[in-house]
């Protein structure tokens, strides 16, 4: 009799059996996470109720082990369909990079999918963190960004078209913001001071980024500016979080007690205090 896409192929699994000795959940991690190395993106896994069965444990146990490891962006819910085997993490290498021209350098089909774009005036805070005056003219994008058609970030930007006149008026499915801004106006992004949470999506963003209301995603909050310090946008961005990791480097200023900084780090602080330069990280 042929098996079900659900059942197991016994000649993919490491083991048959669980051994007595140790915790059932950790064997069932490490089975699962060698079963998806072997398999390539998007192979279906065998459903919690095939594999609480065939290892002699509880279904809470398989879910709790699959989450995990969801959350280490090994495994993916495809929805409607089951647990498959991730995709590689196609992020940014760094937040002075666009989204379509890295995912271009990936060999990757970047894609946007225009939300809403507005021209507000510029509260208090938002004045604030683009440095405007209030009541300036702003630009508010949002955007699902997308790669090979799956979908990454919802971003949300906001630049001055008191500064950037004319912005209001592009088509931004077809447009890369840095490379906008470089093309029409000289100007290119050189530092990026970012605010980066963890947090749990709300129903619509869920909705928006394909994943489950408990897949913890990265809530990135920024502000970019160009060589002269002069902000360019802020941006207040959600990225999933099986899909994105952060790598932060730090270097402790010359001028700071204790030990010298011994070059190891990098970052966009330099040697006057303390520097640091968190980027996205592909993996």
């Amino acid at each position: 009799m042929s098996r079900t896409r659900h059942e197991i192929d016994p000649s993919t699994l490491t083991t048959g059996a669980l051994s007595a000795g140790r915790p059932k959940g950790h064997q069932l991690r490490k089975i699962l996470e060698d079963l998806a190395g072997r398999l390539p993106p998007g192979a279906l896994l065998p459903s919690e109720r095939v594999l609480a069965d065939h290892f002699e444990i509880s279904r809470t146990t398989v879910r709790q082990e699959i989450q995990r490891l969801v959350t280490d962006g090994v495994l993916f819910r495809r929805h409607g369909h089951g647990t498959v085997v991730a995709e590689p993490r196609p992020a940014h290498t760094d937040l002075l990079t666009s989204f379509s021209r890295d995912m271009r350098a990936r060999g990757l089909s970047p894609g946007s999918r225009v939300l809403s774009s507005s021209v507000e005036p510029a509260g208090p805070r938002l004045a604030t963190r683009l440095e405007v005056e209030p009541g300036s003219p702003v630009l508010h994008l949002v955007r699902l960004r997308t790669a090979d058609g799956d979908p990454m970030a919802r971003e949300s930007t906001d630049v001055s078209l008191a500064r950037f006149p004319g912005l209001d008026e592009l088509a931004w499915e077809r447009h890369s913001l840095f490379d906008t801004l470089e093309e029409r106006f000289g100007v290119r992004p050189a530092t990026s001071e970012a605010r980066i949470l963890a947090v749990l999506p709300e129903a619509h963003d869920a909705e928006l980024l394909e994943v489950a209301l408990d897949q913890p995603c990265l809530l990135i909050e920024a502000v970019t500016r160009d060589g002269g310090g002069r902000v360019l946008e802020a941006e207040r961005s959600l990225y999933r979080g099986d899909r994105y990791d952060v790598l932060a480097r730090a270097r402790r200023g010359a001028g700071h007690h204790g030990d010298p900084a011994d070059g190891n780090g990098s970052g966009n602080g330099g040697g006057n205090g303390n520097g640091r330069d968190v980027r996205q990280k592909a993996t």
